[in-house]
Formats: structure tokens, C-alpha cells, sequence
């Protein structure tokens, strides 16, 4: 492959001039089978490269595992991307923001009380170093001073938004060049943070999504020389639980496009297709409040969550074709989708009655939180018995991020990170009633000092000003729903509820899945996890990826946290529902 190189002239391949047209696509919120679809789809929009992120906590989720299976499998993605004829900015981390869990930085660091995340806290170094010798000496192959498609490495994220300690920055592109990265390294940064994220030696990218020239402006202030590059170009936006879909017009987009290219700048779209937060992957915000980010990262990008053009697609790629060759033909149609099909949920189990085959209880003194339970994703179960009979205030110090809370298996109340909500009056029928609280992990905070995201029930935990002194934690991960005794049920269950069912399908394509009248949780389809659903909106669909269906029987599983508000049947429809935008 080309070599990159950088001047201060600017981008040279070869030693000819060369601007990057690239777009973000990333393989782990894109179902492995549909990697070479999306690529393809790049290059038709008139790109020549793509960017991608890697998530630290998928593929090492303990210390001890590294995983690079199914959708994990970089180096057959990377693969792809050069069989297209497309080269790749990879962008490692360790951390990477990304509206993904964490940032990408693996819970287990956090078990760890006083670990110091993205400083040079020695603990957090070695965890680091140890991370990029399991990820790039594998990868060494694809760099394109070794005939791959990498061509540049991204060091660490916007780190001008969370610090200004160069001797990190330098720490990490120390450790990228020690495990083999000879490749260009550069940093991305929002203008206002140039000045703090920037690495002496290393080129500097600025982050924007409007005011092309001012950004370039204040990004040539803080580097004189050399190529301007925007490596996030918000073209769209994400969205959290509670507000609206997040939109942006086309034509607006593609005239801060049209000005960017025309200052001779190269570019990185954020996103050319969002993906969907499969399972329990989505991140959070804090800024004084807690907000988690919905299933769906659609991001109102080129192509949608369902790999289909947009309007965007066509707008960009005149744009482009302005500035360089854009391959001939019209703008790829539409996949095809499943009929609209209706789905009973005929079966069911309970939760908390089904506990035990979900995962094991850990006795101790004080409810132990995710990260000392080893847990990374989904639920934890804590249990401790009531000494009295009759009310009692529970009084949780930290909810992180949901929690509801029941007596002998009752519902008593639900406590809510996002609203400040610590204490509920819970009633005991008897003295010797268990209390049993639920703690949903929502999304790790993905931004700021927040990243420090411990999850369960942290601090002190109170029954009418006393701290109880036996309890139990039992993680419930969700990664593995094989062992629930399902049973048929015709009356209604209340609380938290495995629902089953199973349809036919005669030729598996995308479709999407509505959940009208049901309140809150989680769908597995296949054993596959689609993501999270609530009814505060603005997401009403989960997206179903055409390769997780099979020919002839399909199971799907609905866990609802609370109660359906129908019969208990889903749907399979053609279209998403995103919900409603400000425009």
C-alpha cells in the first residue's frame, strides 16, 4: 500500500499531493457479515479511506482475555477495507469516548478505588501498555509500511477536553512506536482544546461540525505548518433517553463540507455510518446530570442504522465530486426487509424467582458494587432481610444507575441516578421479609471526569438509619439466557419478566423491531442482543440485523422491567421509528 507522508505542504502518497476523504465506521457497531456492504458503500460515496475506533473493554474484557472473534475479528475488517481499495485511520485509545461505555476503558481498571484513569498513574500505564501489545502486534501486517491499508494512528482522544499532562500524551506515543507503530501518529482535539491536547512532534487535528473556517483558522494557529485536517466532522449527532432525535439539516451539512474541502483540507466523517449500541454498549453523559445514550448510534449519518443512503449520501458525494473522482453509477438502493410480522410472546420466567440461573450470589457485609463483582455489563441483584415489620425508608447514598427495589418479591419503588432520587418508604409484611433492590448499570459515562464510573450501590446503604450487615450481590451479566425455565403463562406477569417467542422467517433481511406498550428493558433475537428499549422514547424500534435471523424458526426474547401494557406480542416492521426531531 501507499506510504502517508506529512509535510509542510501537506498530505503527500507517494510523494503526490493527497487529501484524506475518510468516514468513521465503526466494526463493532456493525454486525461482522455487513462489513463488506458498508465499506463498499464508502468507496461508492467517493472516499478513499475509513476511520475506525477500537474498543479496549470488548476485546479485553479481564485482565487476563483478549478477544479478536466475530465481531471482534479488527484484522478481517481491515482486510475488507483494503480489498476495497480503502486505507484506514485506526484510532486506538486507550480511550475513546465515542458514545460507547466507558469511553472504552475496561470496568476492571475501576475495581481498583483510587485508579486514576487516563493519567500516569503507573497502574493504568502497564494496563495500557499491555493492551496496545495485545492489540497492535497482531496488526503489525496491516500497517502500510508493511503493505496494509493503516496509514495513520490516532494518540489517545481529545485529550485537550479532560488534561493537559504532555508526559502522557508522550508516554503513549512512546508505547505506539515501541510495539511497532511506524506509521504517521496524530491527535484530534475541538479548536478551544488544541492547545492542551496537542503532542510536540505529532500532527494536531481539530473536531468541528460547522464554522469550517474558523476551526481551521484557530487549528493553523496552533500549527503553522503542515496538513489541516478535521478528523470528526459532526454531520449528525446522538441521543439520550428522555429527549429527541437529533438531526442536521443536509444541504447545510454539505455546504460546511463544500468549505471545508475548498480550504484545501482533508476530512473525516463523524459519522459516514453510526451502527447500533448492541446489548449493553451504549455510554452516558454527566454534566451535573446523569444521561444515558439510547441503543440506537443511527447519528442522522450518510447511511442509516440500516446501512441504507441518505440524503446525506447524495449531497456529500457532490460535494466531493467537486474536489476528486467519485466512482460512476447511482447511489446504491435500498436492502430489502422482512415482511411486517407479528410476534406472540407465549412464554415466560421471572427474574427474581430465576435468579439463580443467571448468576451466582456473593455474601458480604455491604452491597459489593460491579466492578469487585468482576462485571462489566447489565444487573446486579442485591438482597438483604428486613428485621421489622411495617415501613421503612431506604436511604442508598449513590444509585448507579437504576434501581428498583421490591419486599418479598413485590415492586416497592424505583430510585434514578438521572432524577437525584436516593430514598423510598418500603413496607414488611412480616419481620424476616427479604428486600431485594435491582440495579441496572445504564451506561458508563463516556466524557469528563466522570469516566470514574463505578456501578451498583455505592456508599452507604440505609433501613431506617441503620446500615444492614448481610448482604448478597449476584451479578446477572445476561450474556447466557440458555438455563431459563421458561413456561407458558396466560395471566399477566408484573415485575421484572423473561417473555419468549418464535416466529418464521423464509429469507432472513433486515427488519425492525417495535415494542408498543411495553415499558422498559432488553431483546435477544437468537441469543443475540438487539440493546435496550424504553418508553420514554425518543426510540420506539430496535434495529434487526439481517444475519442474525435464520431460516424457518427465530426465537426472540423480551425482558420487561416492569409490566406490558397490551397483549404480549411484538412486531417486525420495515422502518425504524427514531422518534421525533426539532424539525
Amino acid at each position: 500500500m501507499p506510504l502517508l507522508q506529512i509535510d509542510d505542504g501537506g498530505f503527500t502518497l507517494d510523494g503526490e499531493p493527497f487529501r484524506l476523504l475518510s468516514g468513521g465506521l465503526h466494526y463493532f457497531r456493525v454486525h461482522p457479515d455487513q462489513w463488506r456492504d458498508r465499506l463498499r458503500k464508502a468507496r461508492l460515496m467517493g472516499l478513499n479511506t475509513v476511520e475506525t475506533y477500537v474498543p479496549w473493554n470488548l476485546h479485553q474484557p479481564r485482565p487476563d482475555e483478549f478477544r479478536t472473534d466475530g465481531g471482534l475479528d479488527i484484522a478481517a475488517f481491515l482486510d475488507l477495507a483494503a480489498a476495497e481499495g480503502l486505507h484506514v485511520l485506526l484510532r486506538p485509545g486507550p480511550y475513546i469516548c465515542a458514545e460507547w461505555e466507558g469511553g472504552g476503558l475496561p470496568s476492571w481498571l475501576l475495581a481498583e478505588e483510587d485508579m486514576r484513569l487516563r493519567t500516569r498513574d503507573p497502574r493504568f500505564l502497564a494496563a495500557v501498555d499491555t493492551y496496545f501489545d495485545l492489540l497492535l502486534t497482531p496488526l503489525l501486517p496491516y500497517l502500510a509500511t508493511r503493505g496494509g491499508p493503516v496509514i495513520a494512528v490516532q494518540v489517545e482522544n481529545e485529550y485537550g477536553a479532560y488534561g493537559d499532562d504532555t508526559a502522557y500524551l508522550e508516554h503513549l506515543a512512546d508505547s505506539l512506536r515501541r510495539y511497532g507503530v511506524d506509521v504517521p501518529l496524530f491527535t484530534s482535539d475541538q479548536p478551544v482544546d488544541l492547545a492542551r491536547g496537542r503532542l510536540p512532534g505529532v500532527l494536531a487535528t481539530a473536531n468541528f461540525g460547522s464554522r469550517s473556517a474558523q476551526s481551521l483558522a484557530e487549528l493553523r494557529t496552533q500549527q503553522p505548518k503542515g496538513p489541516l485536517m478535521c478528523t470528526e466532522f459532526w454531520i449528525g449527532w446522538f441521543d439520550r433517553w428522555g429527549s429527541r432525535h437529533m438531526v442536521r439539516d443536509a444541504g447545510h451539512a454539505a455546504q460546511e463540507l463544500d468549505e471545508l474541502l475548498a480550504a484545501g483540507a482533508s476530512v473525516n466523517f463523524y459519522m459516514f455510518h453510526g451502527g447500533t449500541n448492541f446489548g449493553f454498549t451504549n455510554g452516558a453523559n454527566d454534566k451535573h446530570t446523569y444521561r444515558p445514550t439510547v441503543t440506537s448510534y443511527d447519528y442522522d449519518a450518510p447511511l442509516d442504522e440500516a446501512g441504507d443512503p441518505t440524503e446525506k449520501y447524495t449531497a456529500f458525494r457532490d460535494v466531493i465530486a467537486k474536489y476528486a473522482p467519485v466512482p460512476a453509477g447511482p447511489v446504491p438502493a435500498r436492502g430489502p426487509r422482512l415482511a411486517r410480522t407479528t410476534v406472540p410472546l407465549t412464554e415466560s420466567a421471572g427474574l427474581l424467582t430465576c435468579a439463580d440461573a443467571l448468576g451466582t450470589a456473593v455474601g458480604a457485609p455491604r452491597p459489593l458494587t460491579m466492578e469487585q463483582l468482576g462485571q462489566d455489563f447489565g444487573f446486579v441483584l442485591y438482597e438483604t432481610t428486613l428485621t421489622s415489620e411495617g415501613p421503612a425508608l431506604l436511604e442508598v447514598e449513590q444509585v448507579r444507575d437504576r434501581a428498583q427495589a421490591f419486599v418479598d418479591g413485590v415492586p416497592a419503588g424505583v430510585l434514578e441516578r438521572e432524577s437525584h432520587e436516593h430514598a423510598l418508604t418500603v413496607t414488611a409484611p412480616r419481620a424476616g421479609s427479604v428486600l431485594g433492590v435491582l440495579v441496572e448499570n445504564q451506561g458508563r459515562v463516556n466524557y469528563g471526569p466522570g469516566i470514574h464510573d463505578r456501578k451498583g450501590l455505592l456508599g452507604r446503604v440505609l433501613v431506617d438509619g441503620e446500615e444492614p450487615t448481610a448482604w448478597t450481590s449476584r451479578p446477572l451479566p445476561l450474556t447466557d439466557l440458555t438455563a431459563l425455565p421458561f413456561s407458558a403463562d396466560a395471566a399477566a406477569r408484573s415485575g421484572p419478566t423473561f417473555h419468549r417467542g418464535s416466529f418464521e422467517v423464509d429469507e432472513p433481511a433486515d427488519a425492525f423491531l417495535h415494542l408498543d406498550g411495553w415499558t422498559k428493558g432488553s431483546v435477544w433475537i437468537n441469543g443475540f442482543a438487539l440493546g435496550r428499549f424504553w418508553s420514554r422514547g425518543p426510540q420506539r424500534s430496535l434495529y434487526v440485523p439481517a444475519p442474525v435471523l435464520r431460516t424457518g424458526a427465530n426465537e426472540i426474547v423480551v425482558l420487561e422491567l416492569h409490566a406490558c401494557h397490551h397483549a404480549r406480542t411484538v412486531e417486525l416492521r420495515e422502518s425504524a421509528d427514531l422518534g421525533p426531531t426539532d424539525e
